[in-house]
């Protein structure tokens, strides 16, 4: 993570909520056939865990369960340019937002397996409200079990979060101001708000 202590995120609730947010994670492990990583859609429990499937012939799948595994969760991220500060002797930067987490995984049952993938498709959803939600229940009969069997649930047991906040804290109301302003004229409105937010 940027090793500076003013871009340290320590919230552990805003950082799961962050993640909740984000739904989707690139996973790492060291396998013996060497390190490998997937990327799959996930929810965060009640108890603050994270539940996530992967296809069944996923290569890395069959090295999951009982594996410490390291997830990246990125959300926005943006190139700032020196000239946006409005102020001499800047430097290009990137700017972003992500939380790592490593736990020990655990394979799931079916029921559970089915809970995730519930879950997933009802919280993304609602937020394309007002369409009218797809369920499963759409699908046609035995389609869902079938298509259950090539794919396998997991959870990952946190045991640590470490998050990066690097949205311009070190640079000053007008500086910060000046660059936001240039990033949503460049489509970044999600990191101009980021900028913001650090300066008030």
């Amino acid at each position: 993570m940027y090793p500076f202590r003013y871009t340290n995120w320590t919230d552990r609730g805003a950082m799961l909520t962050f993640i909740d947010q984000v739904s989707f994670a690139h996973l790492f492990i060291q396998t013996p056939e060497g390190p490998m990583v997937a990327h799959a859609p996930l929810i965060v429990t009640a108890e603050g865990n994270l539940r996530f499937h992967l296809a069944r012939a996923n290569r890395l799948t069959a090295h999951l369960d009982g594996a410490q595994v390291l997830a990246s969760i990125a959300g926005a991220d943006a190139y700032v340019s020196p000239d946006w500060y409005g102020s001499d002797d800047q430097v290009p930067t990137w700017n972003y937002v992500a939380v790592e987490v490593t736990g020990i995984v655990r394979r799931v049952s079916g029921a559970d397996l089915v809970q995730i993938l519930d879950t997933l498709s009802a919280m993304h959803e609602a937020r394309l409200v007002p369409k009218k939600p797809w369920t499963r229940g759409k699908m046609s009969a035995g389609l869902f079990d079938g298509m259950q069997k090539a794919i396998c649930g997991f959870e990952m047991t946190v045991e640590d979060l470490k998050g990066t906040r690097k949205v311009g804290q070190n640079k000053s109301p007008a500086e910060i101001e000046s660059a936001a302003a240039a990033l949503d004229a460049a489509g970044k409105s999600e990191m101009a708000a980021l900028m913001r937010s650090a300066c008030v």
